[in-house]
Order: C-alpha cells, then structure tokens, then sequence
C-alpha cells in the first residue's frame, strides 16, 4: 500500500506560546525559554502517511531535544497548548509522544511486560517502551543499533522503506548537509544514520500504519530508518494528528513534503544526476544548468 495524500503539510496555526511560525506554516521556531514548543500537523494524517520534519537549528545549554508522536485530541479544541507533550499531553491517555533517541521508542513484545507499561500513563490501548527520557541526548551509542537496524544502507538503490504494506519513496526521507567542503562525508553519515538522531539536518518523521479493525501501530522513522513501532494497538477510529515538540536544545523545525505517486520531472532528473556521480559537489563539475545544478545539491 502507498498513501496518496493530497494535501500539503503545514503545522497548525495553534501551537505553544513560545512557537513561531514562517509565513508558509511549514517552519516551527521556538524563539525563547525551552518549552511550550508543542506543535500539531494542520490536518490529521492518513493510515502511512508520514510527518516529516528536518531539524533546522539547536540550541546550546538546555538539556533534552525534539519530542514526536500522535495524539487524538484535536489542536483546535485545546483551551490551552500544553507547555510539554511529555507528561502533560501523553498523562491525558489519548496522545503517543516520545524524545528522538534510537533505544527508547521500541515496543515490549514480551505481553506481561507491555500490560505493565501500558498501565503506566493511561495510553488508551496503546502499549510503548516508556517516555524516551533517559537516552534522550545520548546521541546513538553502539548498543542502540541492534537487530534490523545495522542493516546496511542503499540510499539510491532501494527506492522506498517499507513498513508492513506501506511503501514511502526513500528520496526525501535521509537528511543531506548543507553544500560545503566535506558534504560527501557529511552525507554518508546521514544515510547510514550514523549521527545522532537530533543532529542538525537530521529529518524525522511520524506515521501510522493500520492494525485490524479501528486500530493502528505508530512508527517514527530516522533518516529513512524505520525504528520500529513505539505504540501498539492505537485507537484509530478518531483521526489522528502529529505532534512535534521543539523542546529544548532543538530550537528549529521545517516540514519537508514527500511525494508519493509520480515523481516530477525535476525529482527524476535529479535521481538520474546521483546514481552517476560521486557526491553532490561532484556536481559542479558537470555541465548542466546552473538552475538544475542548484536543485540537484540543495534538494
């Protein structure tokens, strides 16, 4: 299954009372203090629909970072945004929010383990690892890559990530550097998600995918890394909206849009371009538009 949205991403015009946002509605800035950052999606999202966001800019001196997840509450219902997602939002029972580490957003399988942790803030039949406190900020360490996630990447060569039917063109998914020197180290890293998750340029993102009747699993994706299901058995019979928390040291967010069906030209093109180059400055060197050349390294 591939979602075919027809809407452009925005966030909401209701948010937290430290949150700022550019004239599209697509970038979220916390312009003081570290929290009441709490941001929603403008619409709710479709079963495999993701929310994608880049981080855009950090802040130094504030412990914790970004916060993402779903919630069923309706943004413009809320008298007052919470000033945090985690506990203030996730202790209401019908919101799934977590801290971007790779360790803390799995799923218990083991069931009486699972019924322990669902009892644990009320998640409304949702069952999840925890809050994602106590690696939030530890940037990755060797024993958070366990399982399926030391599979190798194919940044160019595998088209879409899969999770259970759901199939999302990979193009937009792995952050990319800013153009510089060392861009093709930079870039490497990224697709082999091998920076810490809340680096700068790092883009993460949120989605559902549909579980039996009126239920659903939530799955927060890293640079194009399916991290796994953080919350089972979500109520899915209400629609759904992402949350995103520009909380402390993550200062800046920006949504980037994915293209499900036909990509465009432009997309196309740009494909072809890195499939026969070494890395994105290699494209200077080519003789192409200066227009073309522009999008194929900033894109």
């Amino acid at each position: 299954m591939q979602p075919s949205p027809d809407q452009f991403m925005e966030f909401h015009p209701i948010h937290g009372s430290n949150v700022r946002l550019d004239f599209s509605g697509t970038q979220a800035t916390r312009v003081e203090s570290f929290a009441n950052g709490v941001c929603f999606s403008k619409h709710p999202l479709k079963p495999g629909e993701i929310f994608l966001i880049e981080i855009e800019d950090k802040e130094l001196g504030w412990c914790g970072h970004l916060r993402v997840g779903l919630t069923a509450r309706d943004p413009g219902s809320l008298d007052v945004v919470p000033e945090y997602s985690i506990p203030d939002l996730t202790d209401s029972g019908d919101s799934w929010v977590f801290a971007i580490t790779r360790n803390h957003n799995k799923i218990i399988e083991d069931p009486g383990a699972g019924g322990q942790e669902a009892g644990d803030g009320g998640l409304a039949g949702g069952r999840r690892l925890g809050r994602g406190e106590a690696g939030d900020g530890a940037g990755g360490a060797e024993g958070d890559r366990a399982g399926d996630n030391t599979k190798p990447k194919a940044f160019f060569t595998d088209s879409h990530l899969c999770i259970e039917d759901v199939r999302i063109p990979m193009d937009k998914l792995v952050g990319r550097s800013r153009p510089g020197r060392y861009s093709h180290i930079l870039d490497d890293l990224y697709k082999t998600n091998a920076l810490p998750p809340t680096a700068r340029r790092s883009r993460i993102g949120v989605l559902y995918v549909a579980k039996g009747q009126d239920l659903a699993d939530m799955h927060i994706v890293i640079n194009g890394e399916d991290m796994g299901a953080s919350a089972k058995g979500i109520p899915s019979i209400q629609p759904l909206h992402a949350v995103v928390d520009v909380f402390a040291a993550t200062k800046c967010v920006r949504i980037v849009q994915v293209e499900y069906g036909f990509s465009s030209l432009q997309t196309l093109c740009r494909k072809a371009i890195q499939k026969h180059i070494v890395h994105r400055m290699a494209i200077d060197w080519l003789e192409l538009p200066e227009a073309l050349k522009h999008y194929c390294k900033y894109e």
